[in-house]
């Protein structure tokens, strides 16, 4: 099991960028995929991007791999989603998910079953 804690939203301008921090506590998590999924008002939670902790390989939704890069600290248990040129449609909450089951490629996103409990990105014009 493991505990995790979403920060770095708030306000910001269109065109700015922010960094969202993942803190993951409780276990080891070498052998995790994480991931940062976001709830736009009215509409379902979507995937934006995974990390696979065992080889740092990376995935991102269609069409948005220029504006948003994932990485991972080991020593600080912080996964980051950093954004870029931040867009209206950008406004969401914004969580951190965590499986540890087996998936030999990206695209299993039905195993994410560890979640934090978000954080608020708005971005105004």
């Amino acid at each position: 099991e493991v505990q995790l804690v979403e920060s770095g939203g708030g306000l910001v301008q269109v065109g700015g960028s922010l960094r969202l921090s993942c803190v993951a506590s409780g276990v080891a998590v070498d052998d995790y995929s994480i991931a940062w999924f976001r709830r736009a008002p009215g509409k379902e939670r979507r995937l934006v991007s995974e990390i696979t902790l065992s080889d740092d390989s990376t995935f991102y939704e269609d069409g948005e791999e220029g504006r948003f890069t994932i990485s991972s600290d080991a020593a600080k248990s912080t996964i980051y989603l950093q954004i870029y040129n931040l867009k209206p449609e950008d406004t969401a909450v914004y969580y951190c998910a965590a499986h540890d089951y087996d998936c030999p490629q990206h695209g299993c996103w039905d195993l994410y079953n560890n979640w934090g409990r978000g954080t608020q990105v708005i971005v105004s014009s």
